[in-house]
């Protein structure tokens, strides 16, 4: 179980938060990421992720995130970042996001399966936009403030092997 929230020395208040990097079905002969632009901030591309519901543990968050986001949650885990890493909100996000001051996000690793069918037409769309991207790539796209954790995480999951 996850507390409602979790802080750090300096007092900040950060939204417990899964993310995952999804590898299309193709992979491992070819290795793309999942990347999607918010519907609710212009030229902000991210990969899917959400906030921990009350009693839910990571992975249950992490296949529902996924389902309410890109339609599906048809995947296989391939990895899991071995630690929480935080980053906090820019003060256009912190506004609509009180009380938090950014997120502490648990990242997996997860393949599409090979009938898994992508749909960011959900109930309640987040995305407008999606594409597959070389890994290399994804920074051409991720807007700034989550730049420094994509960076850690997929440096981590490349030292692996598993990108």
């Amino acid at each position: 179980m996850i507390n409602k929230t979790k802080e750090n020395k300096s007092k900040k208040i950060y939204r417990p938060n899964v993310a995952a990097v999804v590898l299309s079905a193709s992979y491992p002969s070819k290795c793309e990421i999942f990347i999607a632009s918010r519907t609710d901030v212009k030229d902000a591309w991210q990969f899917p992720q959400g906030g921990i519901d009350e009693g839910e543990t990571p992975l249950e968050a992490l296949y529902r995130e996924l389902e309410e986001e890109i339609g599906t949650c048809d995947v296989e885990i391939i990895a899991h970042y071995p630690k929480w890493i935080s980053y906090d909100f820019p003060p256009a996000v912190a506004s609509k996001m009180k009380p938090y001051d950014g997120q502490t996000q648990q990242y997996y690793l997860v393949k599409l399966n090979k009938d898994a069918v992508i749909n960011i037409n959900t109930k309640v769309p987040e995305f407008g936009d999606f594409q597959f991207v070389q890994c290399n790539k994804v920074f051409d796209y991720i807007t700034e403030f989550k730049q420094r954790v994509y960076k850690e995480v997929l440096h981590y999951f490349k030292n692996e092997g598993y990108i």
